[in-house]
This record gives structure tokens, C-alpha cells and sequence, in this order.
């Protein structure tokens, strides 16, 4: 039947209805206030395939290699075309329109995607369809035809052919409801999302419930005991802007939460009370606490979507024990955990080849290349090397224990020989452990309480390889700060010119677009901040191609960044080529970021190259790295040229404003990023670009620090980037700020 209506859903007619509609009925079945909704069933969007005759014509347009960007938006692009041009079949646009009408009133409703394969063990297809808000009869049927066709976007064809899945196979249903008009929304947790006690969670704002479930909004949060009824904690965030219902228009629109309610509490004891007995009777339902979307208008609660919580950890566990043999050597403990297993020896690339799986890595020091090899290890450790080494940033973003700066490790060490390494003390020791439990560094990463404290500082992550994409995103940081393009490069093993000679120019752009999506994909709809090529001479001399690099005294001060980027334009244009390959692709998640920027000339050389290149920037979100004093001191420059974000690095700018080279064991005792002289230029560029209405933000590695945290929460930066075992450390952190500012104001 082309429509079904809630009343008559159950969970077992996924395959009809998808996994939202399925849920709505359930709900509606179990007598909860769920809004008026029919479900347009998957069999309706094959009966259109198939009657339409595109159906032939649709499929075969999808035989095409993935990695092949020109090919996957062509791809889209036709099937897009396709089905928006073909005429629905008047049975189905009756059947339809009838439904509607049968809602009453001409209501505005939403129109929602429904997969039928949205949320399975191995795979999430969640959020790569469409959703339609306040939508009227006569946009309707064509908004059911975009809720189709989103099944074909670049996005959602890349992934289902990584998943192995046959695009034939997936089916998708459309649910069509009346809207609640909101006067408040949020998400309820029926029971603690990560160890399943008696607490319900809720989170609440002013609105529609999109602002709160996009994150662009950040809600009260309310904390009840289950068993007495008790409100244990309530915290109030600051609510400045709101998604409604455009009183004229009809258009779901974004606007600032009148000055009187932008702290007020959203909701009463009534409220939670009864958001508390509902929570309660849609766990019973299901048998399984929940995660629940709801709403508020007219003084009626009602459910608009539940799915049940994945994130309860049943069982506690832990890493190996430590060996207790004898310490072969010691160094920085880089990476937290304890691995063990034999020593692999590599003195070179191509020996790599030997490194197993839970192999323990022993290098002078760890290269981009050798990243592979590193994620099939189980320990990594350097004779050279600090915190902010390679081998340490890699190290920690695969969740991988580390020891690192040895100085003798691979002298001492040899290959086969059993050890263990501490990533936490920094010591290597003969023997080895059983582990209790198989470490999981995914799972690591998630955080043991995963309703994240609310903030109005982002919180988000820095991420060096696109391999550790997936691991960041399990930190449920509000997006990426920095991901570091020469990673991505240097991986390659040659210079970017040696690539484009032998691969040639669109192949090194497709490189870039590759390793850039694989983590846009894992944060969408979180944005993802990229900042262009940024890496030293001696570094590009290691690869094959680097021979003609020049010998500079030291590097960091040399030809790196934004400098060499405009004194090689060809090269430049195909790296920001890449950028409108991704905008053109669906990935509007992407913001561009260059490096050592130095004043108002540099960052509109950047702007028009990154124009040249086919990118809108009005319309794409770019801005530059403050890494020098001088940077700093222009930064009202940056504003004026447009960019729409300034982020510290703050490794460069503590040794630049010091003079200090971290690396220099010499001075190194000297190296602070507390220093009042780089604290104080911090705070001018955070009070300039408030003044300007431009974001600020820190990615370098003080933004993991306490006591940074809490400066630049008091300045009022916009987002703190910090490494991806500190996140939820900074989230706390920036909460505990805040509060603290909040209680300042009002004694």
C-alpha cells in the first residue's frame, strides 16, 4: 500500500517503513502522545522506480569506481536529475495527497527520510538522508521525491559501496507528520546512558528540537532520580539563539532567545515530572532505556522519535598488568597504556614489512609512512622524540601506548625479544603480560560518561591522520579543530612535486579529497577545520623528490606554511582545488584554515587563491592560523579581509614570542605557554575578534591544558581543539569555568 498510518506500525515492518517510521509506531502503539504521521512505505519508492522506468537507467549510473570524484558526482548528479524529472504515479500522488488532507487543517508537517537499513550492527546510514521541515500540500510531493533521491548523493554512494552494500538493496520510506509547533524541545535519556542506573537525563531549549539535536544550541541539562523523583542536578546553559517556525514565511528559521530567557530555566518541576512518568512508559515498552526526542507546545508533551541506547557498558575493563621484569629502558611515557609483545627493530622503510599484528614498533624515529605499520602494532618506541613528535600525536589519536625519547632503545632492544611497554611511565621492562581483556581503541576513546557536559566553549579534536578519524569522532567532540593536510602528503612517502610528476596534477588532488572526506564522512554534520600544507624543509627532504629541498639553519623558521604555498601557486591551486571538489561532493562540514599567516596581506592572498580555486568565500567558512607575535598583533587585519575564524597555534607562538625551541634540551626548561607575554597577546587577538564578530580558537597543544582552559574560557573563546584522550577532560573543565563565571555574575 503506498501509505500506512502510525496506528497500524510495529517494529517488525522496518522492511516497509524504515527505522523512524517503525519507532513512531511503536510509540503510537503503546498509547504515548506521538504527533499525527503516515508513513509513505519503501514499496512506494520502488513502485515509482519501477513505473517511472528510470529504474534501469538509476542503477546502471551507479556503476562506477568510488575513489573516482568526477565519476561519484556525475553519479549523483544523474540520479538526482532522474528522479526529480520523472513523474510520480498519479495513484501514489492521490493516495498521498489524500493522507495529508486527512491530517486536518492544512498543517505545516514534517518530512522525514526513513532507510530501511538506517542503524545496523556494522553500519550507520543515519543522517545521510533528508529531513524537510514545515512543509505545506503543495511542496509535498516533491519534497517525498528529494527525500528519495537523497539515497544518491556522493556521500551516501561512497559509503555504501565502502559497507559492500548493493544500492539495489537499499529501500527508503518517508515519514510525513504534523509539526509541533515548539515552545520547548530537547532529548531524554530514560536511564544513565553509560551504566544504565535509574537516572534520567534531560536536555532542553527554547524551539524546535533541531537546534538541540544539531548542537547548535546548548540546552539546560536536568539530572532526576528515577527511584524518588528527586531533580539532583540542574544546569542552566545560556540559550542565545532558538529555531522556530517563521510566523509569515512558514520557513524553519534560526534567531537570538530574547535577553530575559536566554538564561532562564526551560523547564518547571511539572514538566520534568511528567517528562519522568513518559521516560518510564517508553522504556517499559521497549524493555530497554531509550533515547528519546520530545516536545512541548500548547502545555502538551509529545514524542516525536526514540531509539535505544547503544553506549551502556555492561562490564568494566582493563589493560594488561604490568610485567614486572627488569626496566630495559626508560623515556616519556607519549601515549597512555600498556602493550605487550616482541620487539620489532625497524631501521628503515623497508623493513616495515616485518612489524606483525601486536607487534611492538622500536625506531630511531616514527615518520608519516609509517603509519600503517603503526596501526598494526600494539606499542610504539623511539630513541628520539617529545610530546609533540610524530610518533607521539599519531600515537595517541590510534590509541596506541607509547614510549618515547629512549635515546638507546634501539640499541638495547632486540628483534623477537618479549617486553612491555608502560605508556604511562614511560618504561620498557623484559617479559610480558597477559592482557585482562583485549584493548579496543575506539572504544577507549569513548568516554565512560557519555552525555557530554553542555558547554558554550566547543570542545572539539584534533586529528592528524584520517585513520584516526573514526577513534576522534568516538570522543563526541563538537567537530575537528585542526586535521593537518601534510600528514596526508608526507604519508605518500614523496614531495608533492614528485607526486604530481608522476601521477600527475588530479591525482594529487583526489589524494587530498580522499583523506579529507574519510574524515568529514565520520564527523558530518560536525564541522571539520583543515588547515592547508604546513610542513618543513627537513621533513620534505626525507621523501623521494626531497633532494632538492633547501638546507636551511632551522626549518621552523624557514620555507613552510602559508609563505611557500604562495611562492608555489601551481601547487597551491591544486591543493584548494580540492576544497571545491568538496563542497561540490555535499561535504558543507569543511572549513579551510592556512598557517603562518603573518598579516592582512597574507590572509588575502589566501582568500583570493582559495577563490581562484572555485570556492565561494562568502559562502565557506575560512580563516587563519595566529602562530607569531606579528600574526597576533594584525589579527584586526584578518577581520577585515573576511576570514571568519582565527585559531591558535600555540607550539609556534610560545616559541616564537620566547625565542625558545622546544626541542632544544637546552632552553627547553624555558618553553611556556603560560607565559604572561604569550597569554597577553592570546587575550588581544580573543577581545579584537569578539569586537569583530569573528570565532576564536585554539588547536596547538596547551588547548589540552587545565590552566589554558580556563584563561581562554574566562577571555571568551569560541572553541578549544584539544588531543583526543583530553577532550572529555576540557569538556568537564570549560563546564566548571563557566559556572563559575555564571555564579560570579549574579552574587
Amino acid at each position: 500500500m503506498p501509505v500506512r498510518w502510525l496506528a497500524d506500525i510495529s517494529a517488525e515492518d522496518v522492511p516497509s517503513v524504515g527505522g523512524k517510521g517503525a519507532s513512531l509506531g511503536e510509540l503510537t502503539q503503546a498509547g504515548l502522545p506521538v504527533p499525527s504521521a503516515f508513513v509513505v512505505t519503501a514499496d512506494t519508492y520502488r513502485t515509482f522506480l519501477e513505473g517511472s522506468g528510470v529504474a534501469d537507467e538509476l542503477f546502471a549510473a551507479l556503476d562506477v569506481d568510488p575513489e573516482d570524484s568526477a565519476a561519484l558526482a556525475e553519479a549523483a548528479a544523474t540520479a538526482k536529475e532522474l528522479i526529480l524529472e520523472a513523474e510520480m504515479p498519479e495513484d501514489v500522488r492521490e493516495t498521498v495527497l489524500a493522507a495529508y488532507d486527512d491530517l486536518g487543517d492544512d498543517p505545516f508537517v514534517a518530512v522525514r527520510s526513513s532507510a530501511t537499513a538506517e542503524d545496523l550492527p556494522d553500519a550507520s546510514f543515519a543522517g545521510q538522508q533528508e529531513t524537510y521541515l514545515n512543509i505545506t500540500r503543495e511542496d509535498l510531493l516533491e519534497r517525498v521525491k528529494r527525500c528519495w533521491a537523497s539515497l544518491f548523493t556522493q556521500r551516501a554512494i561512497y559509503y555504501r559501496e565502502e559497507q559492500g552494500f548493493e544500492h539495489e538493496r537499499v529501500d527508503i520510506a518517508v515519514v510525513v507528520q504534523r509539526m509541533v509547533d515548539a515552545e520547548k524541545s530537547g532529548v531524554m535519556f530514560t536511564s544513565h546512558p553509560s551504566t544504565g542506573a535509574p537516572t534520567t537525563i534531560v536536555e532542553a531549549a527554547w524551539g524546535l528540537g533541531e537546534g538541540v539535536v544539531s548542537g547548535s544550541v546548548s540546552p539546560d541539562n536536568y539530572v532526576i532520580d528515577r527511584e524518588s523523583g528527586e531533580v539532583e542536578e540542574v544546569t542552566v546553559a545560556t540559550k542565545k539563539t532558538l529555531v522556530e517556525r517563521h510566523p509569515e514565511t512558514g520557513e524553519t528559521t534560526e534567531r537570538e532567545v530574547e535577553a530575559e530567557r536566554r538564561d532562564a530555566r526551560v523547564l518547571d518541576e511539572a514538566e520534568l515530572e511528567e517528562l519522568l512518568a513518559l521516560g518510564e512508559r517508553v522504556e517499559e515498552h521497549y524493555g530497554t532505556p531509550q533515547d528519546v526526542e520530545w516536545a512541548i507546545a500548547g502545555g502538551e508533551v509529545y514524542m516525536l522519535q526514540s531509539r535505544p541506547i547503544t553506549t551502556i557498558d555492561e562490564s568494566t575493563s582493563s589493560d594488561a598488568a604490568a610485567s614486572n621484569g627488569e626496566t630495559l629502558v626508560s623515556g616519556l611515557g607519549a601515549s597512555p597504556g600498556i602493550a605487550s609483545g616482541a620487539a620489532r627493530i625497524v631501521g628503515g622503510l623497508d623493513q616495515l614489512d616485518k612489524v606483525g599484528q601486536g607487534d611492538i614498533i622500536v625506531t630511531s624515529m616514527t615518520t608519516p609512512d609509517m603509519v600503517p605499520a603503526m596501526k598494526r602494532a600494539s606499542g610504539i618506541v623511539t630513541d628520539e622524540g617529545g610530546m609533540t613528535s610524530h610518533a607521539a600525536i599519531v600515537s595517541r589519536e590510534l590509541g596506541v601506548p607509547a614510549v618515547l625519547g629512549t635515546e638507546t632503545g634501539t640499541q638495547v632492544l632486540s628483534d623477537d625479544q618479549p617486553i612491555t611497554i608502560d605508556g604511562d611511565r614511560g618504561t620498557v621492562e623484559a617479559g610480558t603480560a597477559e592482557p585482562d581483556e583485549e584493548r579496543e581503541p575506539v572504544e577507549d576513546a569513548r568516554p565512560t560518561t557519555p552525555v557530554k557536559p553542555m558547554t558554550a566553549t566547543e570542545v572539539k579534536v584534533n586529528v592528524s591522520i584520517p585513520e584516526a578519524a573514526e577513534r576522534a569522532a568516538a570522543t563526541g567532540a563538537d567537530g575537528v579543530g585542526l586535521l593537518r593536510t601534510e600528514h596526508m602528503i608526507l604519508s605518500t612517502n614523496v614531495t608533492p612535486e614528485r607526486y604530481v610528476e608522476t601521477h600527475g596534477e588530479r591525482a594529487y588532488t583526489e589524494e587530498l579529497v580522499d583523506s579529507i572526506r574519510t574524515v568529514a564522512d565520520e564527523f558530518y554534520p560536525r564541522p571539520v577545520r583543515v588547515r592547508t600544507l604546513d610542513a618543513p624543509t627537513d621533513e620534505f627532504r626525507q621523501l623521494e623528490g626531497g633532494e632538492d629541498e633547501p638546507h636551511e639553519h632551522n626549518p621552523m623558521l624557514g620555507y613552510r606554511g602559508l609563505r611557500r604555498s604562495l611562492d608555489e601557486p601551481e601547487l597551491f591551486e591544486l591543493e584548494l582545488s580540492a576544497f571545491a571538489r568538496l563542497y561540490e561532493m555535499g561535504y558543507d562540514n569543511v572549513e579551510v584554515m592556512f598557517p603562518l599567516v603573518n598579516d592582512g596581506r597574507d590572509a588575502r592572498a589566501a582568500r583570493d587563491a582559495l577563490a581562484d580555486a572555485g570556492v565561494d568565500t562568502e559562502k565557506r567558512r575560512w580563516g587563519v592560523m595566529v602562530e607569531t607575535p606579528a600574526a597576533a598583533l594584525c589579527v584586526e587585519d584578518f577581520c577585515e579581509a573576511g576570514a571568519d575564524f582565527v585559531s591558535f597555534g600555540t607550539n609556534d607562538l610560545t616559541q616564537y614570542t620566547l625565542a625558545v625551541d622546544r626541542n632544544n634540551e637546552h632552553v627547553a626548561d624555558h618553553y611556556d605557554e603560560l607565559h604572561p607575554g604569550v597569554l597577553a597577546l592570546i587575550e588581544t587577538v580573543i577581545e579584537t575578534c569578539r569586537a569583530n564578530g569573528v570565532d576564536t580558537s585554539i588547536c596547538g597543544q596547551a588547548g589540552s591544558k587545565p590552566e589554558m582552559v580556563d584563561f581562554l574560557v574566562e577571555r571568551g573563546v569560541s572553541s578549544i581543539s584539544a588531543n583526543v584522550d583530553a577532550v572529555r577532560d576540557v569538556q568537564h573543565e570549560a563546564k566548571r569555568v563557566e559556572q563559575r563565571l555564571i555564579l560570579d555574575s549574579v552574587r
